[in-house]
């Protein structure tokens, strides 16, 4: 079986006892039915990860004693900031996972002009913590132990000046393919993906003029779940740890 690796956003020294979170003593107890002295793995997203093991389980509250740290790091070469358009429901979450997965670095929702989703106020912010959370998890199963941030979202024109780094937007109708550039030195590239009804033609403009580079990738139309992940893994591959 292999061993249940644990988010806990907390110091974490060895030798000490530590109280896992609600959920996570859910998942141990419950899910898992694991019992004391099974293995765990626990990593705080401060780098590293902690050999530990299940010390005890009283009704709700589930302890754990840390062992060692373990210098051990997963993250990519790169610094991927991935731009989203905001998309609906499972297929937003789709992306976030596999983005995580990909060793995307930081991640950025979007709305934009054919965005579907309508979200504010305090639903907005329960759909950002869901969204972090989708990120947490991943880490805990890919291997991460650091946490990309899930940022506010903002519009485009908000977050359009804020860009950096090798500046990509996908676009079907683009002439260039990555294959035409080189890693940037400091491994700092920003990806923008449209929403499922992709980019106007006027936002395409305006990334233009704010320093970004319309790229495609084949002769088919990807849909937004597929595009960023096509390009994060198409970076990994050339530039990255991938291969």
């Amino acid at each position: 079986m292999r061993i249940p690796r644990i988010y806990l956003p907390r110091s974490l020294t060895p030798d000490a006892m530590v109280t896992l979170d609600t959920d996570a003593a859910h998942h141990i107890a419950r899910v898992l039915r694991l019992h004391a002295g099974a293995p765990l793995i626990l990593f705080n997203g401060q780098g590293g990860e902690y050999q530990a093991i299940l010390h005890s389980i009283t009704g709700n509250q589930v302890q754990a004693q840390i062992l060692k740290h373990h210098a051990h790091e997963t993250e990519s070469p790169l610094q991927v900031t991935l731009a989203q358009g905001i998309s609906r429901g499972e297929r937003m979450d789709y992306t976030l996972q596999k983005a995580v997965e990909l060793g995307v670095k930081t991640i950025i929702p979007l709305f934009s002009e054919r965005c579907e989703v309508r979200l504010q106020g305090e639903r907005l912010d329960k759909r950002v913590r869901h969204w972090q959370g989708i990120v947490n998890s991943a880490c805990e199963q890919c291997g991460r132990n650091r946490i990309p941030s899930v940022l506010a979202p903002m519009t485009l024109p908000q977050w359009l000046p804020t860009s950096d780094g090798l500046r990509l937007v996908l676009d079907p109708h683009a002439t260039h393919s990555l294959a035409q550039y080189t890693q940037p030195a400091d491994g700092k590239i920003t990806l923008l993906i449209g929403p499922e009804g992709g980019l106007s033609d006027a936002e395409i403009i305006n990334t233009q003029h704010a320093g970004f580079t319309r790229i495609r990738l084949g002769p088919r139309v990807l849909r937004t779940e597929t595009a960023g992940l096509a390009v994060l893994a198409a970076l990994q591959a050339v530039w990255g740890d991938l291969l």
